[in-house]
């Protein structure tokens, strides 16, 4: 076995986990989440009422307006007729003068050169039209101007004589578009409220929902319990059988890690015995060795289901250095002949992590790349292993130049007891190592990912949190307190995202 600090030049470039096509299959998946559907769906249906409502009130509104503006201007003329028609010629012109003071309406003599434009032939003004042609008799003339005079003007006759009656357009105007806009804006803005409010309350039950399926799928059992007092009983009903399978979910994962333990540790007693027992008995010096070696073997894989069957809880972490651990698990397999390894870790890099469960992480990948990684011609493993710095994150990248695995079978590597077809399979083993450091991994904070290197291998991408404004002179190795850290955090560059729920 050879250690060196050389490393490739892509010994921390990220390895791409997922295909083109797969991504953009991806990115055609991509849409609304429930409660933007629910949103706009509700808004769509709130404003289409409240513009049906619009319309229908401003056609209720039009025919009573127009009646009711008809026979008003009717009567006010049939009044000014009757008084100028019973009174003098003085009081005539002090009722002239009384009516356009007070109010706004003036009478004027119709002359044979007036010009008029009539009204505009808008449903008002034509509904008014007629209202007044039937109570003010066939020769009423209702006009928008009169030579150039703007306003409300109606011809009528006193006595055979025409005059000219002008009012203030205002009696003419009906709810403004600027009016109904203002009610139709605050309407539209108290119904998109309306709608955001309801698809909240709709969809906080299966938001809930989700994100306690999403804790139990990550073994997080004792914080998925969801509300059984819930005001509906539907979502009640939902959330006690929910709860109801997380505790039998729960206790099936004891009952399994129990009794894995249980067989574990029952087993080490008999192996003891018959390793004795080979040691003194077997005279064969071959034959020996070789039972030795499946004695060893067996009791190797017990001791992979004793760390699997371990509580998968969050550990405490504390500053440590990330080239004395790594130096310490190159150091403890430099007598196997068949490893050669090359070391580029900085040492002055501190991350946040268990120093024997980092230790442990990194004697399992080793184990693994010397199992499965060998080369076919020479039958010698190579592995790189490289880490660097990255803003608050380390990563860290252990690299075999063996035969890698097929594609189709890399998000199946870190699954408990998963045994794949091809050649990295060939050697004997429990199929738990990979997925003891994907768990260590996780209850430090940090996230393992596997990719196929381009230029053949597999990789091993680690992300761990890296220590921060460290006092100087402190000791890294120094056991600190630190406060629990959750177990999947957002992925940098360099880890896939397709790996962070591990």
């Amino acid at each position: 076995m050879s250690a060196t600090h050389d490393a490739p030049s892509d010994a921390t470039s990220p390895a791409p986990l997922e295909t083109s096509a797969s991504r953009r299959a991806q990115r055609a998946r991509v849409g609304l989440n429930l409660f933007w559907r629910t949103f706009f769906l509700l808004a769509v249906l709130l404003i289409g009422s409240i513009m049906a409502w619009l319309q229908t009130l401003r056609a209720l509104e039009f025919e009573p307006r127009a009646l009711q503006t008809a026979q008003q201007i009717a009567s006010l003329v049939n009044l000014s007729r009757a008084a100028l028609i019973h009174s003098d010629a003085i009081a005539r012109v002090s009722l002239l003068k009384t009516m356009a003071d007070q109010e706004g309406v003036r009478i004027l003599p119709r002359e044979p050169g007036d010009k008029f434009e009539l009204l505009s032939p808008s449903p008002l003004g034509s509904r008014l039209t007629e209202e007044l042609t039937q109570r003010l008799g066939p020769g009423t003339i209702v006009a928008a101007s009169v030579n150039g005079e703007t306003g409300l003007w109606v011809g009528f006759t006193i006595n055979g004589d025409p005059n000219w009656m002008l009012m203030d357009r205002s009696r003419l105007s009906a709810a403004g578009g600027k009016t109904w806009m203002i009610w139709l804006i605050t309407a539209g803005a108290l119904s998109l409220a309306g709608a955001a409010v309801i698809a909240r309350l709709i969809n906080r039950p299966l938001k809930q929902l989700s994100d306690a399926a999403n804790r139990v799928r990550d073994g997080d059992f004792a914080n998925s319990r969801l509300d059984e007092e819930a005001v509906t009983s539907e979502i009640r009903e939902v959330n006690i059988g929910f709860n109801r399978m997380a505790q039998k979910l729960a206790k099936l994962e004891q009952d399994r890690a129990v009794m894995l333990a249980g067989i574990s540790h029952d087993l080490r007693t008999p192996l003891a015995r018959l390793r004795l027992e080979t040691e003194m008995s077997v005279t064969d010096d071959v034959a020996r060795e070789h039972m030795v070696a499946d004695i060893v073997q067996l009791d190797a894989t017990i001791d992979k289901f004793l760390d699997y069957a371990r509580p998968d809880t969050t550990v405490a972490l504390s500053p440590v250095n990330l080239h004395g651990v790594v130096s310490s698990c190159v150091y403890a397999v430099q007598d196997h002949r068949e490893l050669q390894i090359s070391m580029n870790v900085p040492e002055d890099l501190i991350v946040m992590a268990d120093e024997v469960e980092l230790a442990r992480v990194i004697s399992n990948l080793l184990e693994n790349a010397r199992r499965y990684g060998k080369n076919r011609e020479t039958g010698i493993t190579t592995v790189d292993i490289a880490a660097k710095a990255r803003e608050k994150w380390v990563l860290v990248k252990l690299r075999d130049h063996g035969p890698g695995a097929p594609p189709e079978q890399l998000a199946n590597l870190t699954k408990p007891f998963f045994r794949g077809d091809s050649a990295r399979t060939a050697a004997a083993g429990a199929g738990l190592g990979l997925s003891i450091v994907d768990k260590t991994v996780q209850r430090m904070g940090g996230i393992f990912a596997l990719a196929n290197s381009g230029s053949g291998g597999l990789v091993a991408h680690i992300q761990l949190q890296r220590a921060m404004n460290l006092r100087q002179g402190q000791d890294p190795q120094q056991r600190l307190q630190r406060p629990q850290i959750k177990r999947h955090l957002p992925p940098r560059s360099g880890v896939p995202t397709s790996q962070q729920n591990r």
